[in-house]
C-alpha cells in the first residue's frame, strides 16, 4: 500500500482529521473546526494519511504543556491498523517535535495494541489517567455552598475568565500531580481551555476568586459533556467546596437535558477521585501517557 502523508489545510482536512478522532476515541469529544484553527500555532502540525483517496489515519504533533517536552499523537482508524500507517506517521511527527527542539516527546493511548506499538520505538509507560462517568438524573440533588461563598455563572460573569486563570488556575495548574510540571500561558488558556459559559460555575468570597467548575460542550453528541478544570484556592480547600462546584455542574446539566458527564484524572489526584466518586461517578476507561526520546530510537 502507498502511504501518502500530507498536512490538513484546509476546513475539510480539519474535518477528515476530526472524523479519525473520533473514530479512535468515540467516549472523548473532539473539537470543532473552529476550536481547532482557534488553537492553532506556528508550533502545530496537523496531517492525514491516505492512500488511493482513502483516509486511514491522522496526525498531529507539536510542544506540550509539559515543560521541556514536545507531543506526538499519531491515529490510525481501527480497520486501517497494522499496515506501516502509525508508523509513517509517527515519523514525521517526531521530525517536526525534533526540528522544534525537543528532545523528549509524550503521547496517550489507551489499549494494549497502541502500548506496544509505542514501545518499539521507545516510549514507556510514565502516567495513568481515569475516566470517571456519571449519568445525570432529572432532579439531582442541589449543592450546599459554604457559607460565605456565592456561585455565580460564567456565562453572566464572563470578565472573571481571566481572573480565573490569573487567581485561582496558575496556583491549580502547579499542583497537578505531574511531573515535569505544565507550562500553561494565558495564551494558551485564551486558545485551548474551551468553556460551556452557561455551564461552568466560580466561587466568590466577598470579590476573591476561591473555586470553579466548568463543562465543556460534545458538539458532535449534544447530550453530554465533558468536566474541564475543577479548582479550588489552597486555603479553601476541604470544606467541601470542590463538591459544590462539581454538584452544581451536575445540577445545571440535568436542568438543561444533559444524559452524561465524564471527567479525566491524573494517578496522584486521588483527593478529586474520591470526591467524583461520592457524587457518583464510576470509572469506565484508563488513558496511558507514554514518554520518549526524539529521534526515534
Amino acid at each position: 500500500m502507498n502511504i501518502g502523508i500530507r498536512p490538513v489545510e484546509t476546513d475539510d482536512d480539519i474535518e477528515a482529521w476530526r472524523q479519525v478522532r473520533i473514530a479512535v476515541l468515540p467516549n472523548e469529544r473532539a473539537s470543532t473546526v473552529e476550536e481547532i484553527r482557534r488553537a492553532e500555532t506556528p508550533e502545530q502540525l496537523m496531517l492525514l494519511a491516505e492512500a488511493d483517496g482513502e483516509l486511514l489515519g491522522s496526525g498531529t504533533a507539536g510542544r506540550s504543556d509539559i515543560g521541556g517536552h514536545g507531543f506526538v499523537m499519531p491515529r490510525v482508524l481501527p480497520d486501517k491498523r497494522r499496515r506501516g500507517v502509525g508508523t509513517a506517521l509517527l515519523t514525521r511527527l517526531a521530525e517536526h517535535v525534533e526540528s522544534l527542539g525537543f528532545a523528549r516527546a509524550g503521547s496517550n493511548l489507551d489499549d494494549p495494541g497502541s502500548l506496544e506499538f509505542a514501545h518499539r520505538f521507545g516510549f514507556t509507560e510514565h502516567d495513568r489517567q481515569v475516566e470517571q462517568v456519571r449519568e445525570v438524573g432529572a432532579n439531582e440533588t442541589p449543592p450546599v455552598i459554604p457559607d460565605g461563598v456565592e456561585v455565580v455563572s460564567l456565562a453572566e460573569h464572563p470578565e472573571l475568565f481571566a481572573r480565573v486563570y490569573h487567581e485561582l488556575a496558575v496556583e491549580a495548574i502547579a499542583d497537578f500531580a505531574v511531573t515535569p510540571k505544565l507550562e500553561i500561558s494565558f495564551e494558551d488558556w485564551q486558545r485551548e481551555w474551551v468553556t460551556w459559559p452557561e455551564g461552568s460555575f466560580i466561587a466568590l468570597h466577598g470579590d476573591e476568586i476561591v473555586g470553579c467548575a466548568s463543562l465543556i460542550r460534545d458538539h458532535d453528541r449534544p447530550e453530554r459533556a465533558e468536566h474541564g478544570l475543577t479548582a479550588v484556592r489552597r486555603d479553601w480547600r476541604g470544606r467541601g467546596l470542590a463538591k459544590a462546584l462539581k454538584q452544581q455542574t451536575i445540577v445545571w446539566a440535568a436542568v438543561n437535558g444533559l444524559a452524561e458527564l465524564y471527567t479525566w484524572t491524573q494517578t496522584g489526584n486521588e483527593g478529586m477521585r474520591t470526591v467524583n466518586e461520592r457524587l457518583g461517578y464510576y470509572r469506565r476507561s484508563t488513558s496511558i501517557t507514554v514518554r520518549g526520546d526524539i529521534p526515534l530510537r
